[in-house]
């Protein structure tokens, strides 16, 4: 893309972090943390305190430096799960992570968003998985490993979004809009 996705703006005129950070308290999340990485400082000026900040200094190794970066700063709070997702979904609203968070209660959650069938983000990931997936969590691999292994309840959102993910210009420029 050229600049760090988080510092990218939607055809609104927000960035891509702040809309990011309002789908998911107006989704029902009651705490956010940003896992940053190449323009780390510019970006958190976004978040403007609506957001925890954590810096993944080995970001350039992929998602998985990022997710493990988050799931370490959650370990140091009363959370019993976390919520993870991307920020390079455009259309990927509150109602999707509303749809997501209700899908699993407690420690054991395991719940993944899915597209007319295709997995994707956000993730549901209860404290008992965050070891594991802290452990699989390498390059751009993210959680995958750990879900194949563990297979999470499937909350089907295609009726909400399509869960297409920006990861160049023209997509950018062609707007991406959910359904």
């Amino acid at each position: 893309m050229g600049t760090p996705k988080a510092l990218l703006y939607d055809d609104q005129g927000r960035s891509f972090l702040a809309r990011s950070v309002a789908a998911l308290r107006d989704g029902g999340c009651d705490s956010v943390c940003v896992v940053l990485g190449a323009g780390a400082d510019e970006a958190a000026a976004l978040v403007d305190g609506a957001a925890a900040v954590v810096v993944a200094t080995d970001w350039a190794e992929g998602m998985g430096a990022s997710l493990r970066a988050g799931l370490r700063a959650a370990v140091d709070t009363e959370a019993d799960r976390a919520l993870v997702t991307l920020v390079d979904l455009p259309d990927v609203g509150a109602p999707v992570v509303r749809r997501v968070l209700d899908a699993g209660a407690g420690g054991s959650a395991l719940a993944r968003a899915a597209y007319d069938g295709v997995p994707g983000h956000p993730v549901l990931l209860g404290r008992e998985h965050w070891d594991g997936v802290i452990a699989s969590a390498r390059g751009d691999r993210g959680a995958r490993d750990y879900l194949q292994e563990h297979p999470p309840v499937v909350v089907e959102c295609g009726d909400l979004a399509t869960g297409r993910d920006v990861d160049t210009p023209e997509q950018l420029r062609g707007g991406l809009r959910g359904r």
